[in-house]
């Protein structure tokens, strides 16, 4: 493959420019309030969403109330500057002007917040939001075709298309991970592929629809997100992290630092918490060898210890263990069939053990988690991309190869004009670009940088 250039500092637009934004989720609704927001730029914004309602996506779709988000709603105001404009929106409304700044709201209830995010601009004339899909770009990057034929020009596109996810096959006898459905008949078993938060959510839907069948978990290593708990995140600077050394060497500073956390009278929180924003600066820092490597041996304790569950969901799948219903199988899933009359069979290969395993169910739910095929599960216009040597996929597989910045790399290892990728398309330079709070500050900066001076 060739090398990824370096890519030249951003330059800023002129005053009245126009951006088109692919993606309406969580991420295009964070740019384009950003843009807005620059009064002196008096940037002209389309937001261009075809599936859902603008800035819900799909992550901010699900109805139930159950469905929590996993960070406390201090963190997740859509501005870093103002941490508290989450909370006042939510006191402003008398259905949530109970809320704190420690609760785990709603997923659907942040649903409407992004939603709104947008409002200040609604009758500015700085805002189109078309309802359509897009489905090619033009070389330099400018010219948008949507679905309907039409064509979007502008002077510059912002991709937030979000995770590259399989679409929904009906003849598949593996659903979707949000797909919520239970059950007819509430005694049978449900297999879910994965161990992760979208398991959490999974579980979750089935005990809430009344659901009284076995539910059984499988993934490799068996692992479930943790749970949250009050944390005072350490102290740490860059020269404090061994940015030049491999996993391993990482792993123990982090002990070390866990153990005289404890010892203080702290927890483990406090030591991953505190290096959360040196994730991008580390992950960079990696060979990719030592990235390989992280993915591979790494990644899922990584993952259950930062990305985890609100005490309540921890305590309602804790009980549904403890009553038998939800189990935890180390397993690896082989493959998945239907017989005629429409029973399900997920084969399985428990962990240390070379027999096959088939195991009857009504439903088998994918919830493997956002590590997918970038060019197989690729949004259309992506995937368009990808087909013209536009973008290339990253070394390790983890989506589009981009600069640091959001650039593009082409097939050639060139950079792709007029196109800058924003939030999951990024993950493959900056690993941990899932989460609002590290989305809305990815957005701020590239608002800032585009701002005429």
């Amino acid at each position: 493959m060739t090398p990824s250039p370096a890519a030249p500092p951003m330059t800023p637009l002129h005053a009245g420019a126009r951006i088109t934004i692919i993606g309406g989720g969580a991420t295009g609704m964070l740019i384009a309030a950003h843009l807005l927001s620059k009064d002196t730029a008096q940037f002209h914004v389309t937001l261009i969403e075809g599936r859902f309602e603008p800035g819900r996506g799909l992550a901010y779709s699900t109805r139930d109330p159950d469905h929590l988000l996993n960070t406390r709603v201090m963190q997740m105001s859509a501005w870093p500057e103002a941490p508290e404009h989450l909370l006042t929106w939510l006191r402003a409304r008398p259905e949530t002007s109970d809320k704190g700044p420690q609760d785990f709201i709603s997923r659907c209830l942040y649903g409407d917040y992004l939603t709104e995010l947008a409002s200040p601009w609604k009758d500015s004339g700085r805002l189109e939001i078309i309802a359509d899909q897009a489905l090619h770009l033009s070389e330099d990057g400018l010219s948008v075709t949507l679905a309907s034929g039409r064509v979007v020009t502008a002077d510059l596109t912002v991709l937030a298309t979000g995770h590259a996810l399989p679409e929904s096959n009906p003849d598949d006898p593996v659903t979707g991970a949000w797909d919520f459905r239970a059950p007819a008949d509430q005694e049978a078993q449900v297999v879910i592929i994965g161990t992760g938060l979208s398991m959490v959510d999974q579980a979750l839907s089935l005990l809430n629809k009344g659901h009284r069948g076995p539910i059984l978990a499988v993934s490799r290593r068996g692992l479930l997100p943790l749970a949250h708990a009050p944390s005072q995140p350490l102290k740490l600077v860059p020269e404090d992290l061994p940015l030049d050394q491999g996993v391993s060497q990482l792993l123990r500073f982090l002990r070390a630092k866990a153990r005289a956390a404890e010892a203080a009278g702290g927890t483990w929180r406090d030591v991953v918490d505190a290096i959360r924003p040196f994730i991008a600066k580390i992950w960079q820092a990696w060979p990719e060898a030592e990235r390989r490597r992280f993915l591979r041996h790494g990644s899922s304790w990584w993952e259950v210890h930062r990305h985890r569950i609100p005490d309540a969901s921890d305590l309602r799948l804790r009980q549904a263990m403890k009553d038998g219903q939800l189990s935890i199988l180390r397993a690896g899933f082989q493959s998945a069939g239907r017989a005629g009359d429409g029973s399900l069979t997920a084969t399985l290969r428990p962990r240390g053990s070379g027999v096959l395993t088939e195991v009857p169910a009504a439903f088998i739910v994918d919830c493997r988690g956002i590590r997918r095929d970038p060019v197989a599960h690729a949004s259309p216009v992506l995937a368009d991309l990808f087909a013209r040597g536009f973008a290339r996929k990253d070394p390790l597989s983890i989506g589009p190869d981009v600069t640091t910045d959001g650039r593009l790399i082409t097939q050639s290892g060139a950079l792709m004009p007029g196109v800058v990728a924003l939030g999951p398309p990024t993950r493959a330079a900056l690993w941990e670009i899932t989460a609002i709070p590290d989305i809305r500050a990815q957005a701020a900066a590239l608002a800032a940088a585009l701002a005429p001076a």
